[in-house]
């Protein structure tokens, strides 16, 4: 796919199959995260990618619980909203089934480290478009970021004691007649552009 298609079609899958995700794409979708570029080339952006079904499962669990506890507030982000009000419903899973979800942390207190995750997380939506999958940007771990219990968990599958959850990606085959991932072109009604001569 070129590569201004494949900017231009990609969307945000929220309903996946569950066919598995072949590793050989999911290596591909990786390494465009890996080569994204990074504040002064630190490289410091860890993958940390999520496979089992049990581990997803009890992850959206722990999320979900952990979020029921939460109270609203005036002005809170809209999606954190969403995300507190469906926990409370007690039907609420962050990473919308995925069959992969790929957790994107750096060093702590280091001052890039939310850019140099976002552009591994656009690197690796734009593949992962290329390659014929959705994918969906996913904040719910770093919106938990102070929560022992989540923290503890992600500590459990690799995490380290010197890193925050700047983002995540879930991946896998969209759950569409065809197979793909939506690729209709939105209409841009932001994004303000200012040339200076």
């Amino acid at each position: 796919m070129e590569v201004y298609e494949a900017i231009k079609t990609r969307r945000s899958t929220r309903i996946f199959d569950k066919k598995e995700v072949e590793r050989d794409k999911l290596n591909q979708i990786i390494e465009a995260g890996r080569f994204a570029p990074s504040g002064g080339n630190s490289q410091s952006t860890h993958f940390i990618v999520i496979q089992s079904e049990e581990i997803l499962s009890e992850l959206a669990e722990i999320v979900m619980e952990e979020f029921a506890k939460m109270d609203i507030t005036e002005g809170m982000y809209r999606s954190l909203v969403a995300s507190i009000n469906a926990s409370k419903r007690g039907d609420y899973v962050f990473h919308y089934h995925a069959p992969v979800l790929i957790v994107t942390a750096n060093k702590t207190g280091y001052g890039n480290n939310i850019a140099d995750c976002a552009c591994a997380l656009e690197n690796m939506m734009l593949m992962a478009n290329a390659l014929d999958l959705g994918s969906c940007w996913i904040n719910q771990l770093k919106w938990l970021n102070q929560n022992e219990r989540v923290v503890a968990f992600l500590k459990r599958l690799g995490l380290n004691d010197d890193e925050i959850v700047c983002g995540s990606l879930s991946v896998g085959y969209s759950k569409s007649e065809s197979g793909l991932p939506n690729r209709q072109v939105s209409k841009r009604t932001g994004n303000p552009v200012t040339f200076v001569d």
